[in-house]
């Protein structure tokens, strides 16, 4: 007999990614973890004649119809709510939002981050936030943005997530997990970095409170309890809520020695430490010490990962080429091995649009041919990403001072079996991929726990070893090519 039951509590997990949004429920018992999405929504950004904006509102009116979804499926205990890092939206006086937030891949994000490296000396910003160096950090998406009109009426700061949740209760506060990806979050401590903060030129009273996973931000609003149906008392649980702290705490890791691939749009690779590593080894290696679940540290590097693909697919439906993905992975799986190589991290890759025509120039200026057909190009991401993961792990594993065993390849990459034996084959470490579903996983499980349903990480992990499907991959074939592949990358970059 199954160990949950209708009558079981519901937890929504509102789990917004870059693409797309969805509300999630779980119901959690003791050998039984079970995720059934509610409701799906698209999430298109919106090109406006000052830059590149995210539809928050449409994201928003998507969690509420989500909510009024999963509100039919039973008695929910609580809401969490998870999206991507970095962007944020400005409050004025009265609350209201200033705009619509902007979208990391704006373009505005470079010359800021410029700007501020012109006052900063990078050792500088490294030693308090021990981030990675994107232009879309926080910290200098701030800077674009206080030289503007709405700037001065800005009396509030919300990441993305943050905001969803003062929408629904009112309740301001900033979680520490997603504050820990700013640039303005003291790595050490633990804290907001006043010091620097301050020499920003920005507003302490900008930033909230800081909420770590597992309090209580607060109840719904009336309104949103009468339009979604779920009881007026229902909390709103703070999750780790950066959808990454939210996958790697759904890791389903049961020994010492793993490390993590969270494959998606980006493929964040790392390991998880109990303390941050500000070398300027780390830094030069360009590696981010983000917060995780219960004081973790999240020691990754940001990989541009799917979205090579994604972008790639997008062009080629543009053009009426078919673009199914089984039908573009079996052609993949056909093609010439190591035929063409690319660093995913090349910043010509981050802007949206016709991403086959920059693959092509990347591979002219390291004198490589260009694929051969769709299958070629996919197989080129594929083997990149792979030989990325491959690279990023080994140097994380080398400044941390960690000996590998295993990689967990968790998120929507854990499905693609290309990807997943070959960043087997050339990492030459066994793979456990899955759960798919880890940040839904995550923050279900966090809520869980705030209701005393489940342990602490090693309890929920082991949970979802038990409960959730995985596929293993031994590493295969010629691991010599993958050392010339890299060989010939390192050459190239």
């Amino acid at each position: 007999m199954s160990a949950t039951s209708r009558h079981d509590p519901v937890f929504a997990a509102v789990d917004l990614g870059a693409t797309s949004g969805r509300v999630i429920t779980g119901r959690v018992g003791p050998d039984e973890l079970v995720l059934t999405e509610a409701h799906r929504f698209a999430n298109t950004p919106v090109r406006l004649p000052d830059g590149l904006r995210w539809d928050v509102l449409a994201l928003y009116q998507g969690m509420l119809d989500g909510l009024r979804a999963a509100a039919r499926t039973g008695p929910v205990a609580s809401v969490g709510i998870d999206t991507w890092a970095v962007d944020y939206g400005v409050l004025d006086s009265d609350g209201s939002l200033l705009g619509l937030p902007f979208h990391y891949r704006d373009g505005r994000n470079t010359e800021a981050a410029e700007e501020v490296l012109r006052h900063f000396e990078p050792q500088e910003l490294y030693a308090v936030g021990g981030l990675q160096h994107l232009p879309f950090n926080t910290v200098f998406q701030l800077a674009a943005h206080r030289s503007t009109a709405q700037w001065e009426a800005a009396r509030t700061l919300l990441l993305m997530p943050d905001l969803l949740v003062y929408w629904l209760t009112g309740a301001v506060g900033a979680e520490a997990t997603n504050a820990s990806t700013t640039g303005l979050f003291d790595a050490r401590t633990g804290r907001w970095s006043d010091a620097l903060i301050e020499r920003m030129g920005l507003e302490r009273s900008l930033f909230p409170a800081l909420r770590e996973p597992g309090e209580r931000a607060g109840i719904l609003l009336p309104h949103v309890a009468a339009f979604t149906g779920l009881p007026a008392d229902t909390p709103v649980t703070t999750v780790a809520s950066h959808d990454t702290a939210s996958a790697v705490a759904a890791v389903p890791a049961t020994e010492p020695g793993f490390a993590y691939v969270s494959c998606g749009t980006w493929s964040l690779a790392g390991l998880e430490l109990d303390a941050p590593v500000l070398t300027e080894e780390s830094r030069a290696a360009n590696f981010t010490n983000e917060r995780g679940v219960d004081g973790t540290v999240r020691y990754l590097r940001n990989i541009m990962g799917m979205w090579l693909l994604e972008e790639c697919r997008r062009t080629w439906e543009s053009d009426g080429t078919p673009t199914g993905l089984a039908d573009l992975l079996a052609e993949a799986a056909r093609a010439r091995p190591f035929a063409a190589v690319v660093d995913p991290d090349d910043p010509v890759f981050l802007p949206p649009g016709d991403m086959p025509s920059r693959i092509d120039a990347a591979l002219a200026r390291t004198g490589q041919a260009v694929p051969e057909g769709a299958g070629g190009y996919v197989r080129c991401v594929l083997e990149s990403l792979a030989l990325a993961h491959r690279r990023t792990l080994r140097e994380a594993a080398a400044l941390a001072g960690r000996e590998l065993r295993r990689i967990h390849l968790v998120g929507g990459g854990s499905r693609n079996e290309l990807l997943c034996q070959w960043t087997a084959d050339a990492t030459g470490l066994p793979v456990t991929a899955g759960p798919a579903e880890a940040t839904a996983l995550g923050n279900v499980l966090l809520q869980a726990r705030a209701h005393g349903l489940v342990g602490g990480l090693t309890e929920m992990r082991g949970l979802v070893a038990r409960t959730q499907q995985v596929r293993h991959y031994s590493p295969q074939g010629d691991s010599g090519a993958w050392d010339r592949a890299a060989d010939r990358l390192t050459a190239h970059v």
